[in-house]
């Protein structure tokens, strides 16, 4: 198990090179407010000083620190010149000639091996960043510290908890401060180590506050009670020690800090740790076992042991999983063009193909939320334009008074003893040609679809033609312009479908019904209808009473010009007029649903052999014919800078996963218990 921590450094080195947050690995999180003690517990634990200090907020930018146990100089100098024996020694570090040094991720391949510098170092990077008055930062500096004296351990030192702004620090410090710390402990696989002064209420504890909210169980949380030689007289923190207080079920560590003035006096870490066992023996002797600087770090080092052993398995299954789909991913963006005419030749005809199977619905990318492609061509003509030929009336717009009007204007200056032909046809024309403008809007939606399947093909099929901007918009440009020249066409034959219609009103038609039979059925209902002679009688003295002027009776010798007459808005009809409209309408009613369906059967047909069916025939042709130069190729076929830009970053985060997933292998399953 020993072999953990230094696993997970190593997994943290990989994701630093791609600058990758998808892997959220076991580290420890240091919180604590202000001047709470946290630097001098961090120093302890390394055994050095090294961190910056000062008043008020010093600690501006999140410090990752990797501590890695190392064996001695003169032990790694004897395995160096082979005469040593090689035992439980990680790494042997050949020429560092030191005994603890530091490096830093910003300063590749410089050794740190006086402390004072590593301060001076973090201090000038922090400035670089966050300015030089107090400003805050989110990045990481990454410090790692080599020293046979320490632990294996990783840790994460934050900004101290502030209330109030100073310096050039904004107004919200405080939300800013608690929203990186949190962007730090709400990862699942972090350990919380939280500082909280003895000499303060533990009630009251920003630390503890802040742990509480992303682990509610407290099973990620370790207490360390700070300053324990700084309590009032009198007064003791056992009870809070030994859980009584706030009960922290990874358990509650007191430790006693080094005072401003041995800071000054710069006493060494190791009297301040002989100085801590004194007291702690003196004041807490029950606990003495259990507290301090060095059992801290041991607690720690078994705590994050056992926390890396808990999440390497579902570690492990998150770098796998991420591998393939980081893997599919760069498969998406395809390799670096090398013959230039092939790939032209693939995408295009790729194109086509997916083009073509959108239409017939093979398509391999089938959407799910709406219709489109065929499905679409195939609800337009028989839901839309088939349900809006049905709803059209055969005798919409037509009044009673416009049917007389039209058989009148048939017959001349002649009464009419039958109803004449030329009103039927005049009549029936105008209703037919109502079919024209649906006909028409029919094209024109099988237009805009197929319009829409190349924004579909080019955002779903064809993923590797998005990598040429250029050949995109050329292949676009070509299928429109297709699409264009193809419109005016299928528009003028559909126009001739209801022109043919017209040029020829078939009353042979076999399913048109013969106006004598429609006479004959219409006089004999009237003659059902009436009551012997004595209705025409009834009816002929009511004409009388009607005035001269507007419709009069049609008596004999008598000529109606009603252009020259004021057309009433409603009068009684005779039953003479009533048997005529009602004549002219049936045979206007017959006809119109003959032609309705002729319309209706025809114009997708058009459609589909003018429009889409030439379209999927020609495309491949037509774009090879306006794509496919010598002089088009190299500036056709250039990748945007965000693919291969994505390519790039997609490449190096898949190496990465590659190597940490070689990492995790390497740990049997026998280390993990």
């Amino acid at each position: 198990m020993e072999t953990l921590i230094p696993t997970i450094n190593r997994l943290q080195e990989v994701f630093l090179t791609v600058g990758a947050e998808v892997i959220q690995l076991p580290q420890i999180v240091v919180v604590g407010s202000q001047s709470s003690g946290k630097s001098s517990v961090l120093e302890s634990l390394v055994g050095r000083d090294f961190l910056p200090r000062g008043s008020g907020i010093v600690t501006r930018r999140p410090l990752v620190l990797q501590l890695v146990n190392v064996a001695p100089l003169q032990e790694r100098l004897k395995i160096e010149n082979g005469s040593g024996v090689k035992q439980n020694v990680q790494i042997s570090y050949p020429g560092v000639k030191a005994e603890e040094w530091g490096t830093f991720l910003h300063c590749k391949n410089q050794i740190f091996t006086d402390f004072q510098e590593i301060r001076q170092e973090i201090e000038a990077e922090t400035e670089r960043n966050s300015g030089e008055n107090k400003g805050i930062s989110p990045e990481p500096i990454y410090l790692k510290i080599f020293s046979p004296k320490v632990l294996n351990l990783t840790l994460v030192d934050l900004p101290g908890i502030t209330k109030v702004p100073v310096g050039d620090q904004p107004e919200d410090i405080e939300a800013q401060v608690q929203e990186m710390i949190l962007s730090f402990i709400s990862n699942p696989n972090s350990l919380i180590l939280a500082v909280s002064p003895a000499n303060s209420d533990l009630a009251t504890s920003d630390a503890l506050k802040l742990a509480r909210e992303v682990d509610t169980d407290g099973r990620r949380t370790l207490l360390v009670v700070s300053k324990l030689d700084l309590m009032d007289a009198g007064t003791d923190a056992l009870e809070v020690l030994l859980g009584r207080v706030i009960p922290v079920k990874l358990g509650i560590i007191g430790v006693v800090n080094r005072s401003q003035h041995d800071i000054n006096t710069q006493k060494s870490l190791g009297d301040s740790m002989r100085d801590e066992q004194a007291f702690l023996q003196r004041h807490y002797p029950s606990l003495a076992a259990r507290s301090g600087s060095r059992y801290l770090a041991k607690t720690l080092s078994r705590l994050l042991m056992h926390h890396i052993r808990d999440c390497l398995p579902e570690l492990k299954t998150r770098v796998t999983v991420l591998s393939a789909q980081y893997q599919a991913q760069l498969n998406g963006y395809g390799q670096p063009v090398e013959d230039h005419s092939a790939t032209l030749l693939q995408i295009v005809t790729k194109f086509a193909s997916d083009y073509c199977h959108t239409i017939e619905g093979t398509a391999r990318y089938i959407q799910t939320s709406e219709l489109c492609g065929g499905a679409r061509i195939c609800y337009i003509f028989h839901e839309t334009f088939g349900r809006t030929l049905q709803s059209i009336d055969p005798l919409g717009g037509l009044t009673e008074l416009d049917i007389l009007t039209a058989i009148r204007n048939a017959t001349g200056p002649r009464p009419a003893l039958f109803v004449p032909e030329v009103s039927f046809e005049l009549l029936v024309k105008r209703q037919i040609k109502r079919l024209e403008e649906p006909s028409m809007r029919c094209v024109e939606l099988v237009h805009e679809e197929l319009q829409r399947i190349i924004q579909h093909c080019s955002s779903y099929s064809t993923q590797e033609l998005l990598r040429f901007p250029k050949l995109h918009d050329s292949i676009v440009e070509v299928v429109t312009g297709l699409l264009r020249k193809r419109l005016p066409i299928t528009n003028e034959m559909v126009h001739n479908l209801v022109s043919i219609e017209l040029a020829y009103i078939n009353t042979k038609h076999p399913d048109f019904t013969d106006a004598a039979q429609v006479s004959a059925s219409v006089n004999s209902q009237q003659a059902e209808a009436l009551d012997g002679g004595k209705r025409w009688k009834n009816e002929k003295v009511a004409e009388e009473r009607v005035p001269a002027s507007g419709f009069g009776s049609p008596s004999k010798g008598q000529s109606i010009n009603l252009l020259d007459t004021a057309v009433p808005i409603s009068r009684k009809l005779s039953a003479k007029e009533q048997r005529d409209c009602e004549i002219i309408q049936r045979l206007i009613k017959c006809y119109f649903l003959i032609v309705r369906k002729s319309i209706q059967d025809s114009v997708p047909k058009t459609v589909m052999h003018f429009l889409v069916n030439f379209v999927k025939e020609h495309l491949q042709s037509e774009l090879v014919g306006q794509l496919y130069k010598q002089s088009l190729l190299q500036e056709l076929l250039i990748e945007s800078q965000d693919t291969a830009q994505q390519r790039t970053e997609v490449a190096q985060m898949l190496e990465a996963l590659q190597k940490a997933n070689n990492i995790i292998s390497e740990i049997r399953e026998t280390h993990l218990w």
